[in-house]
């Protein structure tokens, strides 16, 4: 049963259906198939598969090569691509932290000012304090002289009505004793 079913399958081409007998040159699908086998038996004397086996050979190592540097290529990319992220993130980390840096130092300086501010205003109000005050000292002093000036005018004036001239010479000549004692 194993051999029947093959041979009448055989039997049944095309080729044995034609007229006249199978192996003759007038036969086309004989020729065929003899040109066929022909051409196959050069490939095979001129070492055609093997050269055909090489080349895809060669092809699968160029094409396991070039995968091979494209996960190099890959890995590497990878890698840098870690290291641009990590400086990256390490120059946002030292910009935050230049920031925070930056925000309390001029805190400190409006600090600083305030209070250097506050300490200008006590200043100027001391010093000012002070020029009223010798302001008015100066004013007391202006008034005092000029009211002593004015007694003295005033008392020469009676005096010098009221005293007589001897008077007066004795009074010059006692002034003078006394002076004289008080520098020696």
């Amino acid at each position: 049963m194993r051999f029947i079913l093959p041979l009448a399958l055989l039997s049944a081409t095309p080729a044995f259906a034609a007229p006249g007998s199978f192996f003759s040159l007038e036969n086309t699908d004989f020729i065929v198939v003899l040109g066929f086998l022909v051409f196959i038996a050069i490939l095979l004397y001129f070492k055609i598969p093997s050269m055909l086996t090489g080349m895809l050979d060669d092809r699968s190592k160029g094409i396991r090569n070039d995968l091979d540097e494209a996960r190099a290529l890959r890995d590497e990319a990878q890698a840098l691509l870690a290291s641009y992220e990590r400086k990256t993130r390490d120059a946002r980390d030292q910009a935050d932290q230049i920031l925070a840096t930056a925000k309390a130092e001029a805190t400190a300086a409006g600090d600083q000012a305030k209070i250097d501010l506050q300490t200008s205003v006590a200043r100027r109000m001391a010093a000012a304090e002070d020029q009223i005050e010798s302001a008015q000292n100066a004013a007391v002093r202006e008034v005092r002289d000029t009211a002593i000036t004015v007694a003295i005018a005033a008392a020469g004036e009676v005096v010098a009505k009221q005293m007589s001239a001897a008077e007066a010479n004795t009074l010059i000549d006692q002034s003078i004793d006394t002076v004289a004692a008080k520098l020696h």
